[in-house]
């Protein structure tokens, strides 16, 4: 893709001495820390390109301001009363689906390049990788209006992928805690202490900047993205991708995301097999 600056990326040359280099770094960065971040993926030319498509949708986005917890499990589920699922938070990012971002647009195409999904796959230390078989949640566009954030959460993939369409005047820094839990332990009070503020130290922050692409391995790192301020709305493209073909999300969190559902979710649910016994 002529967007993205091959000069630093060689998609393209797997295996040469450029592309290996970045690859290299990637996979370090993600062993030490969880997160990656490659500035300027995309060429300063084509940024104003990724704002204008992204401004475009975002209108499309489903916005439904809600309480929630760090798992979005039920807000009455019974849990112990030091339990970090007990802490209510304001949910007010949203989502811009799939099936309403142009399959022409700068991040649709680059999604579905065989290139560029390679280097993802080798970047994670992974043979391959799939688009999701789902048609709302394999693209999206995260919208955080001024005055929003998208609260304190977990991953459901390992492994997140997005890029940075337009940045806020002020906020939306992106903050994680690398590995606070893990697919055998919870961790609850570290959890719990990292809520409540009592214990900042294992969290990192990053501030991304436009056209800059983060690899981020989300299941285990606790993560938000802080309240944005001023007059422009952050915008971020989230690829996801599966380590096995046709995987589609779940009835309950795409009705929670997009407001809606598919036949396709619910011929999945029947189907559904889950990784670990996590509570989100």
């Amino acid at each position: 893709m002529h967007d993205v600056d091959t000069a630093r990326y060689p998609l393209a040359a797997p295996g040469s001495d450029a592309w290996e280099r970045v690859v290299t770094k990637t996979r370090t960065d993600l062993r030490t820390h969880g997160c990656s971040v490659l500035p300027e993926f995309i060429r300063p030319s084509s940024w104003e390109t990724l704002r204008r498509e992204g401004t475009t949708v975002a209108p499309s986005a489903y916005y439904d301001v809600t309480e929630t917890n760090v798992y979005n499990i039920k807000l009455d589920a019974d849990l112990p009363a030091e339990h970090p699922g007990r802490i209510i938070m304001r949910r007010g990012n949203a989502f811009v689906p799939r099936d309403l971002i142009p399959t022409d647009s700068l991040i649709h195409r680059l999604y579905r390049d065989p290139s560029f999904v390679r280097f993802v796959a080798a970047c994670f230390e992974l043979p391959a990788l799939h688009e999701l078989a789902d048609p709302l949640s394999g693209l999206v566009l995260n919208v955080v209006q001024p005055g929003m954030e998208h609260p304190w959460h977990f991953d459901l993939n390992e492994f997140t992928v997005s890029l940075l369409t337009q940045e806020p005047e002020e906020g939306g820094v992106f903050e994680y805690c690398p590995n606070i839990r893990s697919a055998g332990a919870e961790n609850f009070d570290a959890v719990r202490s990292v809520l409540t503020g009592t214990d900042r130290a294992p969290v990192r922050a990053q501030t991304l900047r436009p056209g800059d692409l983060q690899l981020f391995k989300g299941r285990y790192a606790l993560h938000r993205v802080s309240a944005v301020h001023g007059d422009t709305a952050r915008h971020t493209a989230i690829f996801a991708y599966s380590q096995r073909p046709g995987v589609t999300g779940s009835v309950t969190r795409t009705r929670q995301l997009f407001g809606r559902v598919l036949p396709t979710h619910r011929d999945a649910e029947r189907h559904a097999v889950r990784v670990d016994q996590l509570l989100d």
